[in-house]
């Protein structure tokens, strides 16, 4: 200990060598300290802030039990350990309150990353998860042996309601399995939630019987309340929707916990929408690393999240695609690449990746490549664009989509599908 009021975080915080129990959080950190901070100070500050520190001397018995442990210094990478009794450990808020609060904000550091987490069997055991998951959605779609299609209608803001309805029937009598609200269409005066959601599924069902296929409809019923997203949810299943949409970041972790009660209540599916997370994913040596949002989203318990692509208009390369797909399907999440911990996922189900931004049917090959069947394939423009309308642009994919589950190339499926040498003719196969 040192002299009272002048803590050095080290003497308390470092315990370099130190090895971690299982039943204990990991955190790794990448850490760009102030030009006149050492490294070690620097990562002490970070375990003692995100655990019991303060910048003076308080003793306390717990507090001393609860200190979280620097075990390990790798290049600019910094690795801490927390006791479980830190946590409120079913509260996800709680958890990354303490692990990326005030941390970031420290005078001590110029840059902080927190680029992952290791949850310990207690903590996932005290999530639900998905309650329908990636092999409940296949169930409720009714689709095998392909990845599962969807389209976000456009254009994102400005069609009315009945506008609206409309391009969703034309894709999905296209072939399209799904269509989706974009993120920022809520219950706007020139489309309301209530209306756009009885009318698109009003056509929703004409669709269904007229293709005897299931069709879903991702309603996006992202509010200012809880209250007022159930309400919207409770109208979804009242008007025989199987799907809610929500703003999964904007909206925050208790707010998806509270829908994901709702919507099992209800038999909902749950789409996440991460819009805003690059606001904090994307800087390379400060923020939040993805894969923390899809561990999160994991155990909080949402069916399908958006991925960003490898291929689209969208951040991140087929390497990072596959990690986030890892952490999102795998039963137990290898480290590889930039995984920085092997998480156990013991009962969590599996949530469907979407790969979604920017996307046209000459991408389905990229995107077989790298997601495989399992997963969502969504085309926003890549649709609506099409020379022919929304109807042909939906069998545009689906054509190209079913060709490449079969071993079947774009040139040769092309020569079957008028609409699909339409899309390849204005777009082109991408090659990677």
């Amino acid at each position: 200990m040192s002299k009272k009021g002048a803590i050095s975080y080290a003497d308390e915080y470092l315990r370099l060598g130190y090895t971690p129990r299982e039943e204990e959080l990991l955190c790794a950190f990448k850490v760009t300290p102030r030009e006149d901070v050492p490294l070690d100070e620097a990562a002490a500050a970070v375990a003692a802030e995100s655990s019991t520190g303060t910048w003076t001397d308080v003793d306390s018995e717990v507090a001393e039990r609860l200190k979280a442990r620097v075990y390990k210094i790798d290049g600019d990478m910094v690795y801490v350990a927390y006791q479980p009794g830190l946590f409120e450990i079913s509260s996800m808020p709680n958890i990354l309150s303490s692990v990326a609060g005030n941390v970031f904000g420290m005078k001590a550091v110029e840059g902080l990353r927190l680029e992952d987490i290791r949850f310990p069997k207690e903590v996932v055991d005290a999530f639900p998860g998905p309650y329908y998951g990636l092999p409940g959605v296949r169930e409720r779609m009714g689709v095998q042996g392909r990845a599962m299609t969807g389209s976000t209608i456009k254009p994102k803001i400005g069609l009315t309601t009945e506008e609206h309805a409309q391009v969703c029937y034309e894709t999905w009598m296209g072939g399209a399995d799904t269509v989706k609200d974009d993120e920022n269409l809520g219950s706007q005066d020139f489309n309301n939630f209530y209306d756009r959601m009885a009318r698109t599924l009003e056509l929703l069902h004409k669709a269904e019987a007229e293709t005897g296929e299931t069709k879903g409809y991702w309603a996006n019923l992202t509010a200012a309340t809880v209250d007022e997203m159930a309400k919207r949810a409770e109208c979804i299943k009242e008007n025989g929707g199987i799907f809610a949409m929500v703003d999964y970041v904007t909206v925050g972790y208790t707010g998806v916990a509270s829908l994901r009660q709702i919507t099992e209540k209800l038999g909902l599916v749950i789409h996440a929408h991460r819009a805003m997370h690059a606001a904090f994913d994307r800087i390379p040596y400060h923020g939040i690393e993805y894969r923390v949002i899809a561990k999160t989203s994991r155990l909080i318990g949402v069916d399908h999240i958006h991925t960003g692509t490898g291929v689209g208009k969208l951040e991140g390369g087929p390497d990072d695609m596959r990690e986030r797909i890892a952490l999102l399907r795998d039963k137990v999440t290898k480290p590889f690449r930039g995984v920085l911990f092997e998480q156990d996922w013991h009962n969590i189900k599996p949530v469907a990746p979407v790969a979604s931004g920017g996307l046209h049917p000459g991408h389905v090959p990229a995107l077989h490549s790298i997601f495989g069947i399992d997963a969502y394939y969504a085309f926003g423009g890549g649709i609506h664009g099409h020379p022919g309308g929304s109807r042909a642009g939906g069998r545009a994919v689906r054509a190209a989509v079913e060709a490449v589950a079969q071993g079947i190339t774009l040139k040769q499926a092309a020569k079957e599908s008028r609409e699909l040498r339409e899309a390849l003719d204005l777009w082109a196969e991408v090659k990677f």
